[in-house]
């Protein structure tokens, strides 16, 4: 089971975001197409509203009870929470749900370092395999926070890597081909005990910062299998 989390907003009033929803579909169709054979179920979380609305964490609240529902629908199945922006975030947080044994976070948000507030938490995401992937051009989401928090978790989880899409933004449309199959390769690597392509092994096997600024080669699932 994959659980895809849409993005969200920090602070909102508002109810879910259809733009948002609408956007996670077509990554959600591929994972699906990738995993049909092997029984790979994909979902896009409908949010109560669209707002992380800070100690309240909600989007993240909402990844938990996803996860939750997974396994009261399906039985005891393993859950992969992948989420972009804002629900890269969630996905991050939500990460110590029992039945979740992987994160894809795509250009997660994350706040600006600040010396008064709490760091974001990375202990949950212990056993679990853990992928980042963030475009070096994002001017939304500034990619170095990503990395920041990705060297955390890799000290305390060795199964952490992340990727670098270069030249690309926060949406990565000019790879998305590329994000697809990393993302196809690392779910169903993760979820069926699959031997993952050789820049995934390799990036998860390196020690920061060379697990942590993989490049994103063009052609990733065309070319680069094994």
């Amino acid at each position: 089971m994959v659980l895809l989390l849409p993005d969200g907003e920090p602070e909102s009033a508002r109810g879910p975001s259809t733009v948002s929803h609408a956007a996670a579909l077509p990554l959600a169709r591929s994972l699906a197409r990738a995993g049909r054979g092997d029984g790979l179920v994909a979902h896009v979380v409908r949010y109560r509203g669209r707002g992380w609305n800070g100690t309240d964490a909600c989007l993240a609240a909402d990844a938990s009870w996803a996860a939750d529902e997974a396994v009261r629908r399906y039985g005891d199945v393993p859950v992969c929470l992948a989420g972009r922006g804002m629900g890269g975030r969630a996905a991050l947080h939500a990460a110590g749900h029992d039945a979740v044994n992987s994160v894809l976070a795509i250009a997660p948000w994350l706040p600006e370092d600040d010396v008064a507030a709490q760091p974001e938490p990375v202990k949950q995401l212990a056993g679990r395999q853990v992928l980042i992937v963030h475009g070096t051009k994002d001017a939304r989401i500034d990619p170095e926070l990503s990395y920041r928090l990705a060297e955390r978790a890799k000290k305390s989880n060795r199964d952490t890597c992340r990727f670098e899409v270069h030249s690309d933004g926060h949406a990565l449309r000019q790879y998305q081909d590329e994000v697809h199959s990393l993302a196809s390769d690392f779910v169903l690597g993760s979820l069926f005990s699959r031997a993952y392509a050789r820049p995934v092994a390799d990036a998860l096997a390196a020690p920061p910062p060379l697990g942590l600024r993989m490049p994103l080669a063009a052609g990733f699932g065309r070319t680069l299998r094994h």
